[in-house]
């Protein structure tokens, strides 16, 4: 492609050469530098891509992009350089042209907020599939085109990659993508040139304040803000304290869900929730509720806790502004699960058993919390440690579930380069702290065995830590486990006895 054309939408001032010269590819890690590609010299919070023009002249490139003039004096006349205010900012639009404008063939849906988003997008996504309609989707599990996984680095990935996965989405006959806007990928320009059809705002709550990320909350809330000025419709969660200054300079028409209020910025909230009830039927936990405004049914999901209704209404809102019947969301609506997150195994009519990602203390005894409300006989935590990670975190851990399980089963996470029940003795300082009732047992498809043959009747089981993950990571090498697998082979042994 011209460089002519890569450039179309961008401001830059040309410094060396000609708009004429043909690009292969556009590169911003000089690892990767080829002949006839372009470089784009990106500044970050630690590297800066000016540092390598030298490797990009000397592999060939045709075409190098500077935010600084007087880089382009070590940059010999036959190659072309272009001068632009930001190259984070020109790398988003140039990509987008580059592989063709692949956000504007799909109907984006971007969800932002400290907490819900992979939970959410996972649950649209299943929804839409239900309908009929192929979907994409981007988040902090990875990205999917349909049931292919694509690697993925950052819950938003580098605007580069973004456009390619994009691409790649068209290529594969999707309609929708739906992806996880973190306020990173917002600040740092992954996003930027994109124009949402559907922004999403969760909830917000200090997170990600530090010195590699947020330099304050102000600041934080800002860059989730950014989304509302790049979308068409934005779908606000009007019972959140931040909602109101989350659309400061929004440009989008504005939609708001709630199962608390009825109004938001003066008129009636767009979607409500109302008569909120708890499922606890079948081995199976979950919410049903009724709605108002745009919708007016019942509805019904699998997913415990009262934050999966509001997760639901995003859902619903977001579906029944595409066109989709209410019918279909209904019964999408009652068959979404979604991985890792408070996830239900129907293994028995008379326990339940649950796999979630928490692994941390705020994780886990949100989830613990949201279990409790459905009043277990005994709640039983099945949980490791993290190796090579804060003894902190372990002994917090341990305090945690201590207070609010009635028994822990201490066993083996990921423990990389320590041994088991080293990481095992930090958590106990923490179940000491709260006399938290505990045994250990290392093998974790043991662990669970234990926990399964002696389930009584109203029991809860939930497996801490994992989630997603389908290894275990020890001493350097990832092993094949995933929970799932290992709950199926365990009923298949108790069937035949050998347990």
């Amino acid at each position: 492609m011209k460089l002519e054309q890569i450039c179309g939408e961008i401001e830059y001032r040309l410094l060396k050469g000609t708009m004429e010269t043909e690009v292969k590819d556009i590169i911003y890690d000089s690892r990767k530098i080829a002949k006839d590609t372009m470089f784009v010299c990106m500044v970050g919070a630690i590297t800066d891509g000016h540092n390598y023009i030298k490797d990009a002249v000397e592999k060939g490139a045709s075409a190098i992009v500077v935010e600084r003039e007087e880089a382009a004096a070590q940059i010999p006349d036959s190659i072309t350089v272009i001068q632009v205010k930001s190259t984070r900012y020109a790398l988003a639009l140039m990509s987008a042209a580059l592989f063709n404008h692949p956000a504007r063939k799909l109907i984006t849906i971007g969800l932002t907020g400290t907490k819900g988003k992979t939970t959410t997008t996972y649950m649209i996504k299943s929804v839409l599939e239900m309908a009929g309609k192929k979907v994409g989707l981007i988040g902090t599990i990875g990205a999917l085109i349909g049931d292919e996984k694509l690697p993925s680095k950052n819950t938003t990935p580098e605007s580069y990659e973004l456009h390619r996965m994009f691409a790649a989405m068209v290529e594969a006959g999707c309609e929708y993508v739906v992806m996880e806007v973190s306020s990173q990928g917002l600040k740092l320009d992954r996003t930027a040139g994109i124009e949402f059809d559907y922004g999403v705002f969760t909830n917000l709550s200090p997170d990600h304040i530090g010195p590699a990320e947020h330099a304050s909350f102000e600041e934080y809330l800002e860059c989730k803000s950014m989304l509302f000025s790049q979308c068409k419709k934005g779908i606000i969660n009007a019972d959140d304290v931040h909602s109101e200054e989350i659309l400061k300079n929004h440009t989008c028409e504005v939609y708001s869900f709630a199962t608390e209020k009825t109004e938001f910025l003066g008129k009636p909230v767009d979607l409500a929730a109302y008569e909120i009830g708890y499922i606890k039927e079948n081995g199976k936990l979950g919410m049903d509720f009724k709605v108002k405004g745009v919708m007016e049914c019942e509805a019904k999901v699998h997913i415990p806790g009262r934050f999966s209704v509001s997760n639901s209404l995003v859902t619903m809102l977001v579906c029944h502004l595409a066109g989709i019947s209410n019918e279909a969301i209904q019964k999408g609506l009652e068959k979404v699960q979604v991985k890792g997150r408070v996830e239900m195994l129907p293994v028995s009519k008379d326990y339940y058993l649950i796999i979630d990602y928490a692994h941390n203390e705020v994780s886990t005894r949100s989830v613990l919390t949201t279990l409790l409300e459905y009043h277990p006989k005994r709640l039983i935590c099945v949980y490791g440690g993290g190796g090579n990670r804060s003894k902190l975190r372990r002994y917090d851990m341990g305090e945690v579930t201590g207070a609010m399980a009635d028994l822990c089963v201490l066993t083996c996470d990921n423990p990389r380069d320590e041994e088991i029940k080293d990481i095992n003795e930090d958590i106990k300082v923490g179940l000491a702290k709260s006399n938290g009732k505990y045994i250990e047992i290392e093998d974790r498809k043991e662990a669970i065995a234990y926990c399964m043959t002696h389930a009584q009747p109203g029991d809860m089981i939930v497996l801490l830590g994992k989630g997603h993950e389908d290894y275990q990571e020890i001493k350097g090498v990832k092993y094949h486990f995933d929970e799932r697998e290992a709950v199926a082979e365990i009923l298949d042994e108790i069937k035949e006895g050998k347990r």
